[in-house]
């Protein structure tokens, strides 16, 4: 997949488009996204998102503005496997956010992406003071020569698929409801850093990965699988937080034992999948104090992995 950052001048191909933050890529993006690809592919075109960064509520409201189910990296993975060419990732920011909804139409979808079909959510509005809709998409459709469907709300389990029912469902450890929205486990992909190797000298020696300044969905301690080390998912505990016991940093991180591995992992790329919540995130009165917790947390993990062999494949 081709990543862009921003909107060309003028287009070098038409396209078929949708646009969208796709936190998460859950079941309704992805659904959205199959009817993207194959509408390119009967009209002999590459399959475009159009996606923003930062998240327009991070820009409009940046103190209560949703966490994040995916960071950009992740959701551009996302999209490539689900066989989009090409991305263009637009900046949210106050010029933008002031664009007229006819400017939007004629510089953006006509000019700078050559839009020949659009595909957007039932509930997209866009322009200035969200002015825009499906209806002022229909009318420029027909000017313009591209046509204009809308993907209707999908349901799992009787449940509108959202990223905010995704959100909801973790922040209430329902990890199975989140699955069930996403097609997926949840997961929180990233490079392994160098951290303080405190795990280590506790004896639980752990691969680390920075969220930066990303909030996470979810915080605790979790039995978790991890891709990316080896031909296959390796078991592991995971805490997710900001390890209150050993600094008063307040930054997240997220920090992963693997069971029976004992090769070096700095600077690989893994995915983290949270399939079982074991505990919430707590402060102990002493470092020997959390070692006899994370001790027990690894044979909890353990044991759950024992009565659901088949998870680590999840």
């Amino acid at each position: 997949m081709q990543v862009f950052r921003g909107i060309p001048e003028r287009a070098d191909t038409a396209a078929v488009l949708t646009i969208g933050n796709f936190d998460g890529v859950h079941l309704g993006h992805q659904a959205l996204l199959e009817l993207l690809t194959g509408k390119a592919h009967a009209l002999g075109l590459p399959a475009v998102v159009l996606t923003f960064e930062p998240h327009p509520r991070e820009y409009f409201s940046p103190t209560d503005a949703p966490a994040r189910l995916a960071s950009l990296r992740e959701k551009l993975l996302l999209l490539d496997a689900a066989g989009v060419d090409r991305c263009y990732v637009c900046r949210f920011d106050a010029r933008f956010a002031s664009q007229s909804a006819q400017s939007f139409i004629e510089d953006t979808l006509v000019r700078g992406l050559a839009v020949r079909h659009l595909f957007i959510g039932d509930d997209f509005r866009f322009g200035a003071r969200r002015q825009g809709d499906f209806a002022m998409l229909q009318a420029a459709g027909q000017v313009h020569g591209f046509g204009v469907e809308s993907m209707p709300t999908l349901c799992a389990d009787g449940e509108r698929v959202s990223s905010s029912a995704v959100r909801a469902a973790l922040a209430a450890d329902d990890l199975g409801r989140a699955a069930r929205l996403l097609g997926r486990a949840y997961s929180i992909a990233g490079r392994v850093s160098h951290g303080d190797k405190l795990g280590r000298q506790l004896g639980f020696p752990t691969a680390n990965i920075q969220m930066k300044h990303r909030r996470p969905a979810l915080s605790g301690v979790f039995a978790v699988s991890v891709e990316g080390l080896a031909g296959g998912r390796i078991a592991g505990v995971a805490n997710i937080g900001v390890r209150p016991t050993a600094t008063d940093s307040g930054r997240a991180r997220l920090e992963v034992h693997l069971f029976d591995w004992t090769q070096d992992c700095y600077g690989a790329h893994i995915r983290v999948h949270f399939l079982h919540k074991l505990r919430a995130e707590r402060k102990f009165e002493s470092l020997d104090a959390l070692t006899a917790q994370i001790a027990r947390d690894a044979d909890a993990a353990r044991a759950w992995f024992a009565a659901h062999p088949d998870r680590l494949q999840a």
